[in-house]
């Protein structure tokens, strides 16, 4: 199966607005294998970045939107096991406009001019070399963790080096272009976090096998909005609906379909291909809870 998406600009500035506004929700920024969430608690303290740009900043990081809205929208699903699923937002670059993968080694980028508080625009960013085209992993150190850092340069990253970071009181950037989420070390769960798995970042995929995203591009941003299932056990019919309407909106009309008529009871043969497939089991299972 596959869809075209169309950017629709202000719809999705309406979208991720309605997001920054709603703790429950959580993002994502990075590649297979690497980059940074962010979420925030309900009572957290948050602000805007400086700058007049969208997002959040809080105690414990920040998510920039600097140029989110000229990405490429596609919702999906996932099917999970025990009748379980996941529901996503992706922002999508062309493959063909990412840069190429950053040096396999540690440099020093200079100030981080693109800090979401201006406090932190004198920090000095370090460029880890990991291998990813979707964003560039990040470390923003000052004082004497400067000069640590600097010592690593021309030298690839290693899991010692990631574990130093929150001893030198990094926070930890994951960047592409204006879009950023800002992670201050130690992270914790939950809160922003940020993720390196070296084993899924040398395997060079965009996404994971289960993400159907349309060929010829990679998502960069994600948007987790928050799921029918509540932590309580409930099914919340509003949360449903609203991730429906994107899903029709961004997601893939021939999966839609198909899922829409799985709900209604119909008799539907399904395609033997993975993405139909777990539209039918995501249908099943929001059938008995709908139920």
């Amino acid at each position: 199966m596959s869809v075209s998406p169309h950017p629709d600009p202000a719809g999705l500035r309406a979208v991720l607005g309605r997001a920054l506004a709603d703790p429950a929700a959580s993002w994502s920024l990075g590649g297979y294998g690497a980059g940074a969430s962010f979420r925030r608690d309900p009572d957290e303290p948050a602000e805007p970045p400086c700058g007049g740009r969208p997002g959040l900043v809080t105690p414990r990081g920040a998510l920039v939107l600097g140029e989110a809205d000229e990405l490429v929208p596609f919702a999906y699903e996932t099917a999970l096991g025990g009748g379980a699923w996941s529901q996503a937002l992706a922002l999508c670059r062309p493959v063909a406009a990412l840069p190429p993968c950053p040096a396999p080694a540690v440099s020093e980028l200079g100030p981080d001019r693109e800090a979401a508080r201006a406090e932190d625009r004198d920090g000095t960013l370090f460029c880890l070399g990991l291998p990813l085209r979707q964003a560039r992993i990040l470390a923003r150190v000052r004082g004497g963790a400067v000069a640590l850092l600097r010592a690593a340069c021309g030298r690839p990253a290693d899991a010692a080096l990631w574990a130093s970071l929150p001893g030198l009181g990094a926070t930890l950037v994951a960047a592409c272009g204006r879009d950023r989420i800002e992670v201050v070390l130690p992270d914790a769960h939950p809160g922003p976090r940020a993720h390196w798995f070296d084993k899924l970042l040398r395997l060079g995929r965009l996404h994971a096998a289960t993400a159907p995203v349309p060929a010829g591009l990679a998502p960069v941003i994600h948007l987790h909005p928050p799921h029918p299932l509540t932590a309580e056990g409930r099914y919340d019919a509003g949360r449903h609906a609203a991730f429906q309407a994107v899903l029709a909106r961004w997601g893939d009309p021939a999966l839609v379909a198909l899922k829409r008529r799985i709900l209604a009871s119909e008799a539907v043969a399904v395609p033997d291909t993975r993405p139909a497939r777990a539209a039918a089991r995501v249908a099943h299972a929001q059938r008995r809870c709908l139920a």
